[in-house]
């Protein structure tokens, strides 16, 4: 069997034109001018057309069909599932879907086409409009994190917020569900990161009230008139992070293209799943699609990340701190509670100092001086305390002496002066002296 040709008008053209210039009737500048094609092609189909001719020019096509020819079969299938399964992938996502659970693989292109001729995608006409910043050389330099609001669950009418970091360099990323984005809900998406990769350097965020205090000298939300610094600001000044805040949402474009990505597949994957509440979501997030996720879009860069420092406690780093002043009892109040501290670090009474109630997330209360938890009681509750059980033992025995000792000092008092003693008298004016006239 010979080989078969498709002759096409093109081809036709480039012949009529190369026959020109091979004549000497035109150059090949206008010659490539003509064909609409680069001066290297015109030089590639000039050589092509002096060694054979017009079969040159041609597309040549193999004596028999491709092995990954399209059946229609295959084509029917595609149309089926996408119609009833996948009716809401996007072209890459179903490309996947595709290849790891169907065994069809097909290039991206083959499938869009495939859908197009059929009605059932439209091409995408979005032009990126920003240009993307080059990604950090190592991991661990920059973090970015946001917050999404999104009805992630169909089964829920209430939207929820997925709050989400991403790294810079690598793209490894955390998130977790929350029904608000509150302070402590970022607070333990940061927590989680940390303890899952290290401490960083950096961390890229918005100009969220719980990031960067945008008012001064009045109430402001978790936010104290005393406090030059958010809660946030101040737990990863602790740890040495640095927090820098973004101008505008295209700077965290990274976080941002993750949050589309997120609301494109997390989505439909918890269909498929059948997942209906939102702790069963969160478990599924962290167990099997952000694994998922971080072995397939990611980047092996060299790592700065460090491994938390042991001294540090981030219960307390990541917690609301309050500021009080001590009382000249030597109490606090905090929330309409009164705390009795006791006294410790060899200092005998905190009265007029400044000390801070660190309240964490679970309600428990710690009060703390120059970030060293004091002993306290809880006035009025008996059974609030942060003080072991033998040292409160002891605590009462010194507490029972005192009361003792001011029931002795009070019963012991002094016989009171007799009504005709000289100091109920007041001072003398009058005074007579013997032998003499003066009075």
């Amino acid at each position: 069997m010979g080989k078969r040709y498709i002759i096409t008008e093109e081809d036709m053209k480039r012949y009529d034109i190369l026959k020109e210039v091979i004549s000497g009737r035109m150059s090949l500048r206008e010659a490539q001018s003509l064909l609409g094609i680069s001066y290297r092609q015109a030089i590639r189909i000039k050589k092509r057309f002096l060694k054979d001719g017009l079969e040159g020019l041609l597309r040549k096509h193999p004596d028999v069909p491709p092995n990954l020819k399209l059946t229609p079969e295959v084509r029917e299938e595609i149309i089926r599932l996408r119609k009833t399964l996948y009716w809401d992938f996007n072209i890459l996502h179903f490309k996947e879907v595709l290849r790891e659970r169907h065994q069809i693989s097909l290039s991206y292109e083959s499938i869009r086409k495939v859908l197009m001729k059929n009605g059932i995608h439209l091409p995408d006409k979005r032009k990126k409009v920003y240009r993307r910043r080059r990604r950090m050389p190592k991991a661990g330099m920059l973090v970015q994190m946001d917050s999404s609001q999104h009805r992630w669950l169909s089964s829920v009418e209430e939207p929820w917020w997925l709050v989400a970091m991403v790294d810079d360099a690598d793209g490894i990323c955390y998130a977790e569900f929350h029904p608000k984005d509150t302070l402590f809900a970022n607070m333990s998406v940061i927590r989680g990161y940390l303890e899952k990769r290290g401490l960083f350097m950096a961390l890229y965020t918005d100009k969220a009230s719980h990031f960067k205090t945008t008012r001064h000298g009045g109430l402001h939300y978790n936010v104290e008139v005393e406090q030059k610094e958010t809660q946030i600001e101040r737990a990863l000044k602790e740890l040495g992070i640095r927090l820098i805040n973004a101008n505008s949402p295209q700077a965290k474009g990274r976080i941002e293209r993750r949050f589309r990505f997120f609301q494109d597949r997390l989505i439909k994957e918890m269909r498929l799943k059948g997942i209906n509440n939102y702790e069963e979501a969160n478990i599924f997030l962290k167990e099997e699609f952000l694994p998922w996720c971080n072995s397939k879009y990611t980047q092996e860069v060299e790592s700065l990340y460090k491994p938390l420092p042991k001294d540090k406690d981030l219960n307390l780093i990541f917690s609301i701190r309050h500021p009080r002043k001590v009382n000249r009892d030597n109490t606090i109040s905090f929330e309409g509670r009164v705390y009795q501290l006791i006294p410790s670090y060899g200092i005998k009474t905190f009265a007029g100092k400044w000390i801070e109630v660190s309240k964490q997330k679970d309600g428990n209360i710690e009060i703390l001086y120059e970030n060293k938890k004091l002993p306290y009681l809880q006035t009025d509750t008996k059974d609030v305390s942060n003080i072991n059980e033998e040292d409160e033992e002891i605590l009462n025995l010194r507490m029972n002496a005192k009361i003792l000792i001011k029931d002795v000092v009070r019963k012991k008092r002094k016989t009171p002066p007799s009504p005709d003693h000289p100091w109920r008298n007041g001072l003398i004016k009058n005074v007579t002296f013997q032998n003499s006239n003066k009075v």
